[in-house]
This record gives structure tokens, C-alpha cells and sequence, in this order.
């Protein structure tokens, strides 16, 4: 049985994980027999967002790790305490917590950093030949890391400006719609669109089954 990271950012589109994705990639992962550990850094969010009206929500603040584990029932590990040596591989959903809390890609583009937990865990990972998986918004957290060193191939979609800011950190960015996948098997890095060219929780779906699939086929 494969064990998977599952990074998480928080709990709804606009300020941590989109659900859906996060969703989509749990369920595939666990029709392909995957076990997951669920798990978040701690500290707080960029900012809340209300879902309702999509502005922020006043002076709320909210904590990373705790609105993560809405999302898994409770059953989430800070990624802190995690070891790149006991899962086989990781995956990073999208929604804009991906590039508001693991990175600041969402207010300084091509300029951003990533959070460090998540860059140490990623950077480990890597180094014990774990492959790692992307979705929507997510590779750019990847380009950043691993850019300037691997000049990795990624996507996410099709947008022009955002590909071009990944490409800038190192990143070779690849065209690609919500049911393909890209597969950088040299350096061992896999990455979908999602939400970033899906029209709906199908086309997520049908695109996180590839994904996982593909995903797990590089673990050693």
C-alpha cells in the first residue's frame, strides 16, 4: 500500500484548499489503495475570506492547520512533524491557499517564497526520490522550489501571465486542459490543471483519477 502526504492550506477556494480538489484527490487516492495522512502547516492564513460575498472577512483570523482539518474529520498531522521518509509521495491541492498560505506566489508573483515547513518537506521529499504531485494553482509552489535547480516541466492550464511567472522562477511551463496530466519523470514531479481549466467537480474528478494514477506509478 502506497502512503501519500496530502498537504492542505486551509478549508474553501478563496483563502486555503479548495474542497473539491482536495476531495477529488482523497477519493482517487483511495480507489487506487492509497493511505493518506492528511496534513497542514500551522499558523495563520493570509487573510479569511467570506465565501459568501468573496471579500475578506474584517479582522477574522484563522489558523492553517485548524481549517485544514475540516476537511479530513479531524484526522490531520502538522506538517512539521511529518517524515518525508515514511509516505511513498505528496500531493498539494490547489485553491488560492496554496498561493496565499504554502507560498505568497497570490501578492508577489514570480517574486514570492514558500512557506518553509512546506519547502523543507518538499525539498526532503525529493532528495529520497518521493515523487511529488500538483494541482490547479499548486505547481507554482513547485517552479519556486525546485525552478531554478531542475527546470522542471508543469502546468497549470493554459493563462498566459501565470505561466509566464513560472517559467520566470526556472519552471518549464506545458499547455494542458483539466483532463490530462503532466509528467516530469526525470524529476519525478507530476502536476493538473484542475479548477484552473475544469468547468466542473467532473472534469476535477475525471482529471485527479490521471493524476493519482500517474502519480503513484513513479513511487519506488
Amino acid at each position: 500500500m502506497k502512503k501519500v502526504a496530502l498537504i492542505l492550506s486551509g478549508c474553501g477556494v478563496y483563502d486555503g484548499s479548495e474542497i473539491h480538489e482536495a476531495c477529488a484527490a482523497l477519493l482517487a487516492l483511495n480507489l487506487a489503495g492509497a493511505q493518506v495522512t492528511a496534513c497542514a502547516p500551522t499558523g495563520q492564513q493570509m487573510h479569511v475570506i467570506d465565501h459568501l460575498t468573496g471579500q475578506p472577512a474584517g479582522h477574522e483570523s484563522r489558523d492553517i492547520l485548524m481549517e485544514s482539518a475540516r476537511l479530513v474529520r479531524g484526522e490531520i498531522t502538522p506538517l512539521k512533524d511529518m517524515n518525508p521518509e515514511d509516505v511513498d509521495a505528496v500531493i498539494l491541492p490547489g485553491g488560492f491557499g496554496a498561493a496565499k498560505n504554502l507560498c505568497d506566489f497570490a501578492t508577489k508573483g514570480d517574486q514570492c517564497t514558500v512557506h518553509p515547513d512546506v519547502e523543507s518537506f518538499l525539498l526532503a521529499a525529493h532528495a529520497t526520490g518521493k515523487p511529488i504531485g500538483a494541482m490547479c494553482i499548486a505547481p507554482v509552489i513547485l517552479a519556486r522550489v525546485f525552478g531554478a535547480d531542475l527546470h522542471p516541466q508543469l502546468t497549470i492550464g493554459n493563462d498566459a501571465a501565470t505561466a509566464s511567472m513560472v517559467e520566470n522562477m526556472g519552471a518549464i511551463h506545458m499547455d494542458c486542459t483539466a483532463a490530462e496530466t503532466i509528467v516530469d519523470e526525470t524529476n519525478l514531479l507530476v502536476t493538473t490543471p484542475a479548477y484552473m481549466m475544469a468547468g466542473n467537480i467532473q472534469e476535477v474528478f475525471s482529471g485527479a483519477t490521471g493524476f493519482v494514477e500517474k502519480l503513484l506509478r513513479l513511487c519506488r
